[in-house]
């Protein structure tokens, strides 16, 4: 079965990397997990205010056991 999981973070000046660090190890958990058998597809969309990146927003298309 296909499903979608979505991940989010809040992105603050000087804390990028660290931010996305830490995405990548929300991500890494719920691959760990869970049953995930493939993984179709991963794609970061960034959110905006005021004209500045405020957060970004992952998206990751897997396939169930």
């Amino acid at each position: 079965m296909i499903k979608v999981k979505t991940f989010t973070n809040e992105l603050k000046a000087m804390h990028t990397m660290k931010e996305l660090n830490d995405l990548d190890a929300q991500v890494n958990e719920f691959l760990q997990q869970n049953t995930v058998k493939k993984i179709i597809s991963v794609s970061d969309a960034c959110t905006s205010g005021s004209g500045d990146t405020i957060g970004i927003i992952r998206v990751l298309a897997y396939e169930t056991a």
